[in-house]
């Protein structure tokens, strides 16, 4: 899995960073891209990077003010102009699918695939053989939601030296062995493949969280991921302007993981204010209280 981040910037588009959206990409778990947030101009994002619309599965909204959301009426069209023909769903607060069906109906806008929006509380979101989401309302303006991913356990690696030694041969039965099924040889033997594999490999948690003051929920989201995605919109310098507009500050941000005990930290939603050459002042704020730190910016690529 990796994170593709599409926009970093908070409120308005600027120079350096475009408004909120990233991808995860998991082509090789399920052939699929998730989209967390989807800005004015994703779709251009898009076009400096190899997505492919068509790979879009699911999109999570945080929540449904302008530079979270005003991207997504564009990107909808385009995927079906584009060739998306795979059903695809919409989750966020109450309100998107009002937002959703207006754009697309005023527009005139008629899709080629299954369009389902999900209106969604707190609690489980999705969940299959492959993942978990859980969603927890954060402290914002507006009801905004951070996301708990915890990817399920992998099985673990194949023991192929034993499997050889035990004249099982190379081929199909192999991939079966590495699934847990059991086969049976040829010669009447059934192998049991708990003994041809390693231990279970631990899947990974990734919180990624909307627009939000510090707050237990963003703790609980965090609780010893992975990675910790969390917005940083203003300096610890101005922490008052910070909590007026229902953000939070680099060094909160870094207090969330280190409460949290999370592995890694990065630092998104950063207002247009800063400029490229305060970016180092901003990452070190955070490196004081936790670490590593990362400051997102627009294009890029981090790998899980």
């Amino acid at each position: 899995m990796d994170i593709l981040f599409l926009g970093t910037g908070a409120g308005v588009p600027g120079k350096l960073r475009n408004v909120s959206s990233l991808a995860l990409r998991m082509l090789n778990e399920r052939g699929a891209i998730w989209l967390f947030d989807c800005g004015e101009a994703t779709q251009h994002q898009i076009l400096h990077t190899s997505l492919k619309p068509r790979r879009i599965e699911k999109i999570f909204i945080t929540h449904l003010h302008g530079d979270h959301i005003f991207g997504l009426p564009g990107l909808l069209g385009s995927r079906s102009f584009q060739g998306g023909e795979l059903p695809l769903t919409v989750y966020g607060p109450k309100g998107i699918e009002e937002f959703l069906r207006t754009a697309l109906r005023v527009s005139g806008t008629r899709l080629r695939y299954e369009l389902n929006i999900v209106e969604m509380d707190e609690g489980l979101v999705f969940e299959d053989h492959h993942m978990a989401v859980e969603a927890r309302r954060l402290d914002h303006g507006i009801d905004s939601y951070g996301y708990r991913l915890q990817e399920k356990d992998k099985p673990g690696i194949l023991l192929v030296d034993e499997l050889k030694k035990d004249g099982v041969p190379p081929g199909p039965l192999y991939k079966e062995i590495k699934e847990g099924r059991p086969v049976t040889l040829e010669d009447g033997r059934l192998i049991d493949p708990k003994k041809y594999t390693g231990a279970p490999q631990k899947g990974k948690t990734i919180a990624i969280l909307g627009d939000t003051r510090p707050c237990e929920a963003a703790v609980a989201l965090a609780k010893e991921a992975d990675l910790l995605i969390h917005e940083a919109t203003f300096s610890a310098e101005t922490p008052k302007m910070a909590h007026d507009y229902f953000h939070s500050t680099t060094v909160q941000a870094a207090e969330i993981a280190k409460q949290a005990r999370a592995k890694a930290l990065i630092l998104n939603h950063i207002s247009s204010r800063y400029t490229k050459e305060e970016e180092g002042m901003l990452k070190q704020e955070a490196e004081a209280v936790f670490g590593p730190v990362v400051l997102a910016h627009d294009l890029m690529e981090f790998f899980i």
